[in-house]
């Protein structure tokens, strides 16, 4: 089955927890200045760290039976970071090939997505591209992913619409499943101002290869609650296409969260409570944790979706 077949015939699908919180505060571990996460893949505690983290969110999608989704930690791994960092330029083939490997031998239908990211600043839109510089400054990685076989693409934390457009544009044209998931507050609109149901609207026309669907991370639900109930998101195309969340436990807003020193969090069974309350005014496919979660917050939510 392919990505976009997983996603169109599944009633859910479980998305991973957190990695980045859970690498630094269980694990010990401290990540490349330019390209974060990505580097691990090459260290043995950091690789042994990321196979034992995806084997506990995969457990757990066997154990309720829903097909998987894991992304690649490489949402700073873009041509200027790698260019900067002490890695080898095959970095993103390289951490393809790892979770690759994971799927092979997991035993479930795992699905695995090339996680990219914005150029800037995710959380207020700083440095964010035009659409066309976006179209130029993304292509590159969007063609690396192709190259080393990911299942579909996964575009996180997208805080403006022109960075996430020309993005789009570069995946079109390369002909990849993707997912754009938009960093959003509860007015409803991305850092930029958007709309959801904007924002939306104008990828969906300028691309033939369209998103498989639209979705948002780092954010609690009951922030993407209210979102959505805004009037102006109360339309039919967000109810067909904006179909995930990626959801952190904490309530507060980004610019209160962003740089924290603190991780807030709340329990599984008010985190997952929050997560399934958005059923009632959404058609969401897909789960999965960001910030804050560990295992316990996804099986709550895998639970409460099976029952």
């Amino acid at each position: 089955m392919t990505f976009r077949d997983c996603i169109n015939q599944n009633k859910f699908v479980l998305m991973e927890g957190a990695l980045g919180e859970r690498l630094k505060r269980e694990y010990g571990l401290t990540f490349d200045e330019h390209i974060a996460m990505a580097g691990l893949v090459y260290e043995e505690k950091g690789a042994s760290a990321l196979t034992a983290l995806w084997q506990e969110y995969i457990d757990i999608a066997r154990e309720n039976q829903l097909p998987f989704i894991a992304t690649t930690p490489t949402r700073r791994a873009n041509k200027e970071r790698i260019a900067k960092a002490n890695c080898p330029e095959t970095v993103i083939a390289d951490n393809v090939a790892f979770l690759k490997n994971i799927q092979r031998n997991c035993g479930i239908e795992l699905y695995v997505g090339g996680l990219m990211g914005c150029k800037g600043d995710a959380y207020t839109g700083t440095g964010a591209l035009t659409e066309s510089e976006a179209f130029s400054f993304h292509c590159w990685t969007v063609e690396q992913f192709y190259k080393a076989g990911v299942d579909f693409l996964y575009a996180g934390i997208m805080p403006t619409l022109s960075e996430a457009a020309g993005l789009a544009r570069a995946i079109d044209e390369i002909g990849l499943p993707y997912i754009i998931s938009f960093t959003i507050q509860q007015d409803g609109k991305l850092i930029d101002g958007t709309t959801i149901a904007d924002a939306i609207r104008y990828i969906d026309g300028i691309t033939t290869n369209k998103p498989v669907c639209y979705m948002t991370n780092c954010v609690h639900p009951s922030i993407v609650y209210k979102a959505l109930l805004q009037p102006f998101n109360r339309k039919e195309i967000v109810r067909e296409r904006f179909r995930g969340i990626q959801a952190n436990t904490s309530p507060l807003s980004y610019a209160e969260l962003d740089g924290a020193g603190d991780l807030h969090c709340s329990e599984p069974e008010d985190f997952g409570s929050e997560m399934i309350k958005l059923q009632s005014i959404a058609d969401i496919k897909i789960w999965g944790g960001c910030c804050g979660t560990d295992c316990r917050h996804m099986e709550c939510v895998a639970r409460k979706l099976r029952g």
